[in-house]
């Protein structure tokens, strides 16, 4: 029979553990399930806060010293320390209540992969009392046993999603497989529909927007989701989503590893690629540049393109246009500065420019956002949409639902808001839109990761980029605020200008404290969504 301070205990233990369940699952779903990704978490201030967090260093301690002084004093500490734990997981379950109702805990999306990942790491929680309790007699040795458990916690989730990794796998080839045949099946139909690939290291989901916005004015248009751009995710949008009445479907395709574009293309069979731009950012994750070239570079996209097909490159990058030479099929490249462009205005809310007499008012944000207009109107161009038709259609664009917004914060400042992603041209870019705005200007962002070994180059850069632009810049990860403040010192920033602050408290505190009406602050990269809110 179970000792009744354990009917107490296990209850929050339990508690407790759901929450961490449905954290790390969360993270790995945030990382895609990308083992690379993954561990390179780990190598940020955010991941070492979870290794090193001074709840786990005290349970370490605590589990240390109680196994040391059961052998000393087994009688008198055999009260002691389910007591301490009872204390320690209510604490812990009160507070993880506390986070779930003020909407504050991280779960992950809920699909067929998660559900399993989550109902197996209950099943396996909920066992372990159960097992131990078969095979341990002493109540000390139980909680040494649960609480090592709660301690190993991130081992014990990650073990079951690599070990259902083959299933995921298994699942994912059989959906690729009938996405296939679907594609096949609309083909043998007679069913001429023009697939068009988009990849690239950035770019790809506003150039997918504005695409799907010009040729939806014109023809049946499906385009995969918001960030979707995965195999499972794509086959899942072939499965669901295209109708024999589609005439175009546009495809975002991501990857992380040599050969997952090739994979995708596969079953796609893409008529037309664009690739939107390309840059080191996934570069720890792809292991060589020869591997990201060959991967979102876009070279096994070339591949995949039928003798007649279109290859549209931003002309503007260098791997884009190495890429552009060595194409033998139709090859277009597209830049800002191209002669067909004349009379461009960037302002703070739109954009200006013509083509001829044609003149286009978009409301896009920044130079960079019309970089990946231009790869969208030259596509739509080579599919018979007249200049006075994409301009008419581009009207109707809007941004409210791009991960980059511009507000007004209840303070008055200017608030630019490009914290879905950060890569390194991304935030020269922003830094470039920045620049358009009044007043003092701030950027606040987090140190970039999955560089590889293009890091600490590409922050002493950005370094350089925010001293020739800003008044102040707070980083709030540590890992190459070194490089940043070098490259800013370079450029003679002062030291006092450029700041190391991860507290949210602390950093919006300091925004206001900074900032008057019609300053302008760059929320840039995966920093908190607290300090966006705190400002709102």
């Amino acid at each position: 029979m179970m000792h009744p301070l354990l009917i107490f205990l296990l209850p929050f233990w339990f508690a407790r553990n759901i929450k961490y369940i449905l954290f790390w699952i969360y993270l790995w779903q945030l990382k895609q399930y990308h083992r690379a990704r993954f561990r390179d978490h780990f190598k940020t201030g955010q991941g070492k806060k979870l290794i090193f967090s001074p709840v786990l260093i005290i349970k370490v301690a605590v589990l240390f010293f109680a196994i040391t002084l059961g052998f000393v004093f087994p009688g008198y500490y055999l009260l002691f320390f389910p007591i301490l734990l009872f204390l320690l997981y209510f604490l812990e379950s009160l507070l993880y209540f506390k986070s779930f109702f003020g909407r504050r805990t991280k779960i992950p999306a809920l699909t067929a992969k998660t559900a399993l990942l989550i109902f197996v790491s209950l099943v396996v929680t909920a066992l372990w009392p159960f097992l131990i309790s078969l095979f341990v007699g002493s109540i000390f040795w139980f909680c040494v046993l649960i609480l090592s458990f709660d301690i190993l916690l991130p081992v014990v989730v990650s073990l079951i999603v690599v070990i259902l990794q083959p299933l995921a796998d298994y699942h994912r080839r059989s959906v690729q497989k009938k996405a296939g045949e679907k594609m096949k099946s609309l083909s043998d139909n007679g069913k001429n529909m023009t697939i068009i690939a988009i990849t690239g290291s950035y770019g790809k989901t506003s150039t997918k927007e504005y695409l799907t916005d010009i040729l939806s004015s014109k023809f049946k248009v499906l385009s995969t989701k918001e960030h979707q751009n995965a195999e499972i995710g794509i086959a899942g949008s072939i499965l669901n989503n295209l109708k024999p009445e589609h005439d175009i479907f546009i495809v975002e395709m991501g990857a992380y590893d040599k050969g997952k574009i090739k994979e995708i293309c596969d079953f796609v069979k893409p008529d037309i690629g664009i690739v939107t731009g390309v840059n080191e950012q996934h570069l720890s994750l792809f292991g060589s540049m020869d591997n990201l070239l060959s991967g979102e570079g876009g070279r096994e996209l070339l591949d995949c393109l039928p003798k007649d097909g279109l290859l549209v490159v931003n002309g503007e990058n260098d791997y884009c246009m190495d890429l552009y030479k060595k194409a033998k099929i139709k090859k277009i490249s597209y830049t800002v500065d191209s002669n067909i462009i004349k009379n461009v205005k960037i302002k703070t809310d739109s954009v200006f420019f013509a083509i001829g007499n044609i003149p286009f008012d978009v409301n896009i944000l920044g130079r960079h956002n019309l970089l990946n207009f231009l790869g969208a109107v030259t596509v739509a161009r080579e599919l018979g949409m007249s200049f006075e038709e994409i301009a008419k259609a581009s009207r109707k664009i809007n941004t409210k639902n791009s991960s980059f917004k511009v507000w007004k914060s209840e303070d008055g400042f200017n608030m630019i808001d490009s914290t879905y992603s950060a890569n390194p041209d991304g935030v020269f870019a922003d830094l470039e839109y920045l620049k358009l705005f009044p007043g003092k200007k701030v950027i606040v962002m987090p140190c970039l990761i999955e560089l590889g070994r293009a890091s600490k180059g590409a922050h002493e850069r950005i370094g350089k980029k925010i001293a020739e632009i800003c008044d102040l810049a707070i980083i709030t990860s540590e890992e190459f605020f070194a490089e940043i403040k070098n490259g800013a010192a370079s450029k003679k920033m002062a030291g006092e200008k450029i700041l190391f602050m991860a507290d949210t408290n602390l950093i919006v505190g300091k925004l206001r404290s900074f900032c008057r009406e019609n300053d302008s602050i760059l929320l840039e990269g995966r920093i908190s969504k607290n300090i966006a809110d705190s400002l709102k």
